[in-house]
Order: structure tokens, then C-alpha cells, then sequence
């Protein structure tokens, strides 16, 4: 009867019907993530068949437009299954070696014969210019008979490519860096390519140990999708699997999860920022382990993928420039430190040390991660997206974004845990065991003296020297300036007047009903027309004041160093515990004259007479000033619109900002100078 009963409430929830205490109402779903992993890394195919059945149980968290049969994206990656391909490459004349020495990538190609073929020589012709062999190439079988029409429309064509290592080549590592150059440099050509369908060009995965099986599917296509994963020989002691519920972009074959190290369920909110970074800062970067190869793989990121696709990317770049895997992601996540009253101060300037190196990755997101050999999550700082786990006494460990995934039976369970916000989970298959996340940071932590390296290069912005003259405002030219700057009177009575009495913040309803700017018949200031995105998936902004404990608004500013190398002059920045400062605080920035720390000040004016013209010719002086500041030695830059009158008005700070960062990015200088 219990049994009965359970079926009965699992139909109306799945027929989306109200039953008891059941309302679909109250239905939020999100990406499905989860993986198994034995351990001791035991091979089997039951790890796959139990993937299989996790990816079909998350099926309610992924989407399907009005086609119920064509959905967001799903997949699953798995170690490489080397029995199963010496096989079915036997049966093709082709002679693979032992694991390790080499590659298999899973591709996709256009459907039309001749440019399935203008592809193949694009990646055969990379391939040997790199110095490695083409072994050959295998046809993956595949059934659509389930997929929609819609995902059909976009279907590609699937293959299997086999790459030998050369003999030069000493270790495992070096070999998949070799593969990561190859892949990164197909794409650039593809892209440059004159091949009509190369939005269907597409490398899944190229190792020498992962393979990755996905497509615009729903769960328990997969299996049906691609039948190799259904053969008892292809065994894996791990698998990550994915179900899609795009939010960011629209659904395509090449954007469903698992990536090549990770699968996401949430949202990178600082997306646009963090690629900006990182053009920014491939100027800089160096690597013992790549050489000049490194310029290859520039850029790191594929602006046209997802937040997802674009995390991925840069896991992976820090991965193959030497950093372990847990390293890179803490690195992209770090858990809320500032203010953490118990946490040891040894792990505290770890963190504050790598903020110097780049910015999180911010939003809510839980990510699981896997370069074949260790296998994990991570939770974003505010535990915004679940991660539940399962440790059983046979050595297996089930993760997913919500419990039930998998049935166990209870007196198997040794334990049943969440992840907590902040906390990395991981399974190391070579060691045999879970790395607790204590233990994990801790190694990290004390890899380098960063508490030492801090004391001596990070400044707190308070000791520097006090300034001898402040620029204070002029009550004359108030009235003058508030209407430059496009204050208005509802600005100074509904938002500031209530701030300034009360010291509280003002108390209005939620929404703004005023028109958007861009369909506005007001003149409105620029920053108006900028809004940041956000997907549905998003909650509530946090609070700086209220959420403390979480949230970080002090950053550093001045000139950086080589990402991939952590050296101690890579944190000698500036600290400002807020990004709003005053104009005493200004003032210590502009009369500072210390070893790596010097500024200049550039005015952002322009003549009004000279209109648009005259805007974009002085914004072009400004950018060409700051590369001269940059080439004295100038470490600082401070742009100011002081000094308006009835003949000069300010650049819009967000123009000017913008402009000179963008400019800077392209002449490969912005990270040798800080914007104030």
C-alpha cells in the first residue's frame, strides 16, 4: 500500500497536479549536476549504468520547449574507456597503444560530406604541425529516432578522432597540454575559416584521459543518442553527468554539459567582467610549461559560449598552466573570508593573496569538476545551489544537486552529507580516498609565506602618507555641477535628502516605473542605458552592510603580475577597503610617491563647441596621455572632471573608463596600471 501510494503522488507531481501538501506552484527548478565515483578508482560499467539512471532521476530539472522529445542539453563524461575503443578501432585497421600515449576527442561536424572533410584536414594538418599523429578516425553510431525536431534541425555529425603522442614527448601531463594546443588552435582557424556551416564544428573533448558523450538532448536520450556508453566494455571508475535548463543562452548542441573539466548548475553573474579580465591579462602571462606555445591558446575564453562554457575555459587554462585542479577552481570560488571570525589567518591570506591575482567568479553556482583522475564540487560562498552527497560502504560516492538520485540501500551508507557554502568536496581516485575540505586548503595555504608576501608588497590605502592639500568642492559651482552631472530634483529629495537627515537608506516600493532610457524622450545620463544582466535563475542582490559576513566590497587596485606565476611582487597593489572613497583618501593616491607607486592625473574634458567630434577626439588624447604616463613609469592613473565650465563639460566617467581600459587591453598595457 506505501508503494501504491508513493506511485500515486509521483503521478500528479508528474502530471504537475495539486495532491496533499504537493502544489506545483512551488516548483523552481535549475540545472540537474551529479556524479558517481568508486573511490579506490575500481573500473566498471555499473559506474556508467548508474550515471545513466542519476541523469534520467534530474530530468525534471532540465527543459524542453514546446517539443517534449527536444531539450536544453545533456550528457555524460567518463574516463576513457580504453577496452572498448582498442576494440572498435581494431575493427577500423586502427592500432591503438597503451593508455596515456594517446589522445581520443569527440567531434562535432557539419552534415555535409565535403565539409565534415574541409574540417578533418583543418584539425589532420594542426595535428602534424604539432608534431603528433593522426591514427584515425571513427564514425560514432548514433540514434536520433527519440531527439525532436527542433534539435534535429541543428544535429551535427559525430566522430571519434585518435591522436599518437610523440616519442619526445616525457609524461601524460605534457601530452595533454600538447592536445589542449591543438584544440585551442582548431578553433581559431575554423572560426577564421570560410566553411558555411562552422558553427557545427565543434570538439567535445580532446585527452588522453576523459571522453565526453552530450548533445541537445533530454536525460534518457543519451543512452539511445550514443550506444557506446551502453556497451558493458566501456568502463570508468567516474562520471560526471548533466541535465540542462539554459538560462544565459539559447539551446545548441555544443553548450550541454559536461564541458571538458566541469558541469554547472546556477549562474556567473560577473561574466561580462571576468572575460575582460582575463584578455587583459593574457598580455602578461607566462608559462615554464608551455613556452611560446602559450600564445596558441589566446584567447583563453570563447566569448560565443556560455557563463558555463567561459568558466570552463579558464579551469582548464589555470589547470594547464600548472595549477591542480582544486587550486584553480578555489581560485575562480573562494569561500567568504573577510570577515570569518574563526578562520586561521594562514588560509585568510591565501585568499586575500590570489584576489590580487584576479577576481571571483561570482553567483550562485554549485560545480562539479573532474580531470579523470580526482573528481569534486564546489559551492559559491552564499550556498546559494544545493550539492548533497552520498558515501557508501563499498567505496562508491554519489553527488548530485538534490537527494534520491540513485536508490541505496540504507545499511550501505556510511555517509549522507551536504556541501556547505564555501566548502570543496573532493574524491582523489589516485590516493583511494576523500579529501576533506580542512585538509585540501590547508595544503594550499601554506604552499607559499602569502601572510609574509602581503606584510610586505599589499598597502592598505590608510598608510599612505597623509596627503598635504585636499581638493574639496566649491558650494559657488554646486547648482552648476549637479546639473552637469545630470542630478535631478527628485535625486535630491526622494534619495539623498532622507540619506543625509536620516543616515538611513530611502524606503520606496520595488520596480522602477520610470521609461528605459534607450526609449526615453529625456536626455538621461549614460549610466542609465547600462543595466546588469541577470537570468531567471538569479536571486535577490545581496547587501554589503547587512550580508557582511558574505559579501567582500574591499578590493585592491595598481598594476599585476604574471597569473600563472605566484610570486611576491604580484600583490604589491593598493588595498581600499571600499570603492568609494573620499576626497582625502583621493588625495593620498595623487600626492603618493613610493617605489612601484606613482600616479598621474589626467583630466576627461572636452570643448562643448566641438560637439561629438570634439568628445571623440579628446577621448582619444586622454588614452593617448595615459600610454605615456604608462610609458614614465606611472603606476596610477587618476582621471578626473574637474575644472567643468560653460566651455568644457566631463566625458561621462563610464565612457572615459571604459574607453582607456578597452584601449589598454588592446596594446597589451592595462594590467601595468590602476584606473582611479
Amino acid at each position: 500500500p506505501c508503494h501504491k501510494h508513493s506511485n500515486d503522488i509521483m503521478k500528479h507531481i508528474l502530471d504537475k497536479q495539486q495532491k496533499g501538501l504537493y502544489d506545483p506552484a512551488m516548483e523552481h527548478d535549475a540545472c540537474g549536476v551529479g556524479f558517481v565515483v568508486n573511490m579506490k578508482g575500481r573500473k566498471s560499467h555499473d559506474i556508467v549504468l548508474n550515471a545513466i539512471t542519476v541523469l534520467r532521476n534530474l530530468q525534471h530539472r532540465g527543459a524542453c520547449g514546446c517539443e517534449k522529445n527536444t531539450g536544453d542539453g545533456a550528457g555524460i563524461l567518463i574516463q576513457m574507456p580504453h577496452r572498448f575503443l582498442v576494440r572498435e578501432c581494431r575493427k577500423l585497421g586502427i592500432t591503438l597503444t597503451d593508455p596515456g600515449y594517446y589522445g581520443a576527442g569527440v567531434v562535432f561536424l557539419p552534415r555535409d560530406a565535403g565539409q565534415i572533410r574541409q574540417c578533418q584536414q583543418i584539425l589532420e594538418k594542426i595535428v602534424a604541425e604539432e608534431g603528433q599523429q593522426v591514427l584515425g578516425w571513427r564514425d560514432v553510431p548514433t540514434d536520433d529516432s527519440m531527439i525532436g525536431p527542433t534539435a534535429k534541425s541543428g544535429e551535427p555529425s559525430v566522430k571519434q578522432i585518435f591522436i599518437g603522442r610523440n616519442k619526445d614527448i616525457s609524461d601524460n601531463a605534457a601530452f595533454d597540454r600538447k592536445l589542449y594546443i591543438i584544440r585551442k588552435r582548431v578553433g581559431h582557424a575554423v572560426r577564421n575559416s570560410d566553411i558555411p556551416e562552422q558553427r557545427l564544428f565543434y570538439i567535445l573533448s580532446l585527452s588522453s584521459k576523459t571522453i565526453v558523450y552530450k548533445g541537445m538532448l533530454i536525460g534518457e536520450q543519451v543512452e539511445f543518442m550514443f550506444p557506446d556508453i551502453t556497451d558493458p566494455d566501456v568502463e570508468t571508475a567516474l562520471a560526471l553527468v548533466h541535465e540542462r535548463f539554459s538560462t544565459n543562452t539559447f539551446p545548441s548542441w555544443r553548450l550541454a554539459h559536461p564541458f571538458r573539466y566541469i558541469a554547472h548548475n546556477g549562474e556567473i553573474n560577473t561574466l561580462r567582467g571576468n572575460i575582460n579580465w582575463m584578455h587583459a591579462r593574457e598580455s602578461l602571462c607566462k608559462s615554464g610549461l608551455f613556452g611560446d606555445d602559450l600564445k596558441k591558446v589566446f584567447p583563453v575564453i570563447f566569448e560565443e559560449g556560455s557563463d558555463s562554457a567561459a568558466f570552463d575555459n579558464m579551469v582548464e587554462f589555470l589547470h594547464m598552466t600548472g595549477r591542480p585542479l582544486p587550486l584553480a577552481v578555489l581560485m575562480m570560488i573562494p569561500e567568504a573570508w573577510s570577515a570569518h571570525e574563526t578562520m586561521d589567518e594562514e588560509r585568510k591570506a591565501f585568499y586575500e593573496y590570489h584576489a590580487c591575482l584576479m577576481e571571483p567568479w561570482d553567483g550562485p553556482a554549485s560545480i562539479a569538476f573532474t580531470d579523470g583522475e580526482v573528481i569534486g564540487a564546489v559551492l559559491d560562498r552564499n550556498g546559494l545551489r544545493p550539492s548533497r552527497y552520498y558515501v557508501t560502504r563499498d567505496d562508491m560516492v554519489i553527488m548530485a544537486s538534490e537527494v534520491g538520485v540513485l536508490d541505496i540501500p540504507p545499511e550501505n551508507v556510511l555517509i549522507k552529507e551536504r556541501l556547505h557554502p564555501g566548502q570543496i568536496f573532493l574524491v582523489d581516485t589516485r590516493q583511494g580516498r576523500i579529501i576533506d575540505d580542512t585538509e585540501l586548503k590547508k595544503g594550499f595555504a601554506i604552499e607559499h609565506p602569502y601572510a609574509q608576501w602581503l606584510q610586505q608588497h599589499l598597502l592598505p590605502l590608510e598608510k599612505l602618507p597623509c596627503p598635504k592639500h585636499i581638493c574639496g568642492a566649491d558650494p559657488e559651482t554646486l547648482l552648476q555641477r549637479q546639473m552637469a552631472f545630470g542630478y535631478t530634483h527628485e535625486d535630491l529629495k526622494v534619495i539623498m535628502a532622507p540619506m543625509a537627515t536620516n543616515g538611513l537608506e530611502p524606503i520606496g516600493s520595488m520596480g522602477m516605473d520610470a521609461a528605459l532610457a534607450v526609449l526615453s524622450d529625456r536626455s538621461r545620463l549614460l549610466y542609465d542605458y547600462f543595466k546588469q544582466l541577470f537570468a531567471q535563475v538569479t536571486n535577490p542582490p545581496l547587501d554589503g552592510i547587512r550580508e557582511e559576513l558574505v559579501t567582500q566590497i574591499a578590493t585592491t587596485i595598481g598594476p599585476e603580475g604574471n597569473l600563472l606565476e605566484p610570486v611576491p611582487e604580484s600583490c604589491r597593489q593598493i588595498k581600499l577597503q571600499s570603492p568609494v572613497i573620499t576626497n582625502a583618501e583621493l588625495a593620498r593616491i595623487r600626492e603618493m610617491d613610493l617605489p612601484g607607486f606613482k600616479s598621474k592625473t589626467i583630466p576627461i574634458l572636452y570643448s562643448v563647441a566641438g560637439g561629438s567630434e570634439g568628445l571623440d577626439r579628446a577621448l582619444t588624447e586622454v588614452c593617448t596621455r595615459v600610454d605615456a604616463a604608462i610609458s614614465e613609469g606611472y603606476t596610477y592613473i587618476i582621471l578626473t572632471d574637474r575644472g567643468i565650465n560653460g566651455n568644457l563639460a566631463p566625458i561621462p566617467a563610464l565612457l572615459a573608463t571604459a574607453g582607456i581600459h578597452h584601449h589598454l587591453v588592446r596594446a597589451g598595457t592595462r594590467t601595468k596600471v590602476g584606473l582611479v
